[in-house]
Order: C-alpha cells, then sequence, then structure tokens
C-alpha cells in the first residue's frame, strides 16, 4: 500500500510542471476538483491526498491506458479520487460544478481552437472558483527550432521551413494565456514561467529522448513529405547537438478565479 502520494521525484517532465501548478493553487480540505488530461496521476493522487474524504478528484484522460494504469495504482485507497476515460474538449453537460480545475500540461491539447476549449471549461468553475493549467509555452526548445529552420534553410527546403514555422507560430505563449483568462472576466489573473532544461546525448539517444520525441521532434518529422528525406535530416542535426544545447523548456503555468458573481463571465 503506498501511503505517500507526494509528486514522484524521478519524473523529470509531469513533476516539474505540477510543481508549478501546486504553487498557483490554493488548495483546501474538502475542494471538489476536475482534473483534465491526468494521464499518469500527476498531480491527481497528490490532489486527492491534500483534499482528504470531504472533498474529491474527477480526473479524466483521453487516453484509456493511462485510466487503467492509474486505477491500478490507485488500488482501493483515496476512494474519493476517480479516474475516468473523458475528452476535456467535450464535457458531458450533467458534470457538477468544480471548487478547482486543474490541467497539467495539458493546455497544448486544447489545439487549435485554445480560447473555445477554455471557455467550455470554466462553466463547470463554481463561483470564487480557481483554475490553474500548465504547459510548455511559447520559446520551449527554440535553440533547436532555430538551428533546424537554418539547416532546412541551407538545403533549400521551403516547403518544410514553412511548415515548421506553422508549428511554432501556432504553440501558445504566456501573453495569449493572460489574455484569454482576462476575456473571459477571470480575477487574480497570474500567468508565471520558468525554464527546464532537458538533458541530452547525441546520436539515437537524441532521436529517441522520451521527452524530445513525443510530440516535439516528431513534429519536425511531420514537416516532411519524403520520411526518407526527413531521417536524412535529423540523423544529420542529432550529431550536432552542441550546435543547440543546452535545451529549454519553458514551464508556464496560468491561473485565474472566477468572480464570486457569475454574471460578470462572458459567454
Amino acid at each position: 500500500m503506498i501511503n505517500n502520494w507526494s509528486l514522484p521525484e524521478n519524473d523529470p517532465w509531469s513533476t516539474p510542471f505540477a510543481e508549478s501548478l501546486l504553487h498557483h493553487l490554493e488548495i483546501r480540505k474538502g475542494d471538489h476538483i476536475l482534473d483534465i488530461a491526468a494521464g499518469g496521476g500527476i498531480p491527481a493522487f497528490y490532489l486527492a491526498d491534500q483534499v482528504g474524504p470531504e472533498g474529491s478528484v474527477l480526473a479524466i484522460d483521453i487516453h484509456q491506458g493511462q485510466v487503467l494504469r492509474s486505477r491500478s495504482i490507485q488500488g482501493t485507497q483515496l476512494p474519493w479520487l476517480r479516474f475516468e476515460v473523458g475528452d476535456m474538449r467535450f464535457l458531458p453537460e450533467d458534470l457538477p460544478k468544480f471548487d478547482r480545475i486543474t490541467g497539467n500540461l495539458s493546455f497544448m491539447f486544447f489545439r487549435p481552437n485554445r480560447f473555445e476549449v477554455l471557455q467550455s471549461l470554466v462553466r463547470f468553475m463554481k463561483p470564487g472558483g480557481q483554475i490553474v493549467l500548465t504547459f510548455p509555452s511559447l520559446g520551449t526548445f527554440d535553440s533547436l527550432w532555430t538551428y533546424v529552420d537554418k539547416k532546412m534553410a541551407d538545403r533549400g527546403l521551403k516547403d518544410e521551413r514553412n511548415a515548421l514555422d506553422e508549428y511554432i507560430n501556432e504553440r501558445p505563449s504566456a501573453f495569449h494565456a493572460e489574455q484569454w483568462l482576462q476575456e473571459l472576466g477571470m480575477e487574480k489573473v497570474k500567468v508565471s514561467e520558468h525554464p527546464l532544461e532537458i538533458l541530452t546525448g547525441p546520436g539515437r539517444e537524441f532521436l529517441n529522448h522520451p521527452l524530445l520525441r513525443g510530440g516535439f521532434l516528431d513534429d519536425i518529422y511531420e514537416c516532411f513529405k519524403d520520411q526518407a528525406l526527413a531521417n536524412d535530416f535529423m540523423n544529420t542535426i542529432s550529431e550536432n547537438i552542441s550546435n543547440f544545447t543546452p535545451l529549454y523548456a519553458i514551464r508556464c503555468a496560468m491561473c485565474g478565479w472566477l468572480p464570486e458573481t457569475p454574471g460578470d463571465v462572458p459567454c
């Protein structure tokens, strides 16, 4: 039986972002929390431990495998914590209202209609409730994107450069997060950014890095219609990491409070 539900020290990605989330979150015993894109339960287990049996945590994730793994870890413990399969973009209308809505590394999955998804989440907040979301913001791995763009230009890869530029400019920024919370009528809006260095070696270690390949390096490969060319290009990139390391992800945490008077929030 697990008795310590603190954030795991051996997770180099989810835990640092969750620490940023918890820095902004004001949590109380008895709070009812909706945790979106809950993944492997960081920080859902910690949140449930903090609110206690007087409260509740509903943790949803679109991937059934993640939900099943989290349920397996939970076992019969923390019965006021529920892991369910669900899409945060299309939550059922009959969900109750929550004191807190959290989402660790969630906001990047709101695309392409980030403001609309954020707006729909606010509908499930109690008056005076708080929302805190984290995501890798614009600026994450900028040194890599700059180097890749230069090498694409050297090779005359015009279409690939345009695709890369479109991907980078689509990433949310701290400015956008703050602006959208304010447009939704949130109070005490705070957005913070903190760098997180990601260590890697050259070659296959870089190309198969668990924090880089999923969702970051894959986006470079997707800029190429010719995957043989993509492999050749990325193999060359991987042998020259000194040109773009150290690599920094930008941890962004966005926080806002719903006014006590619900009518103050725009629909």
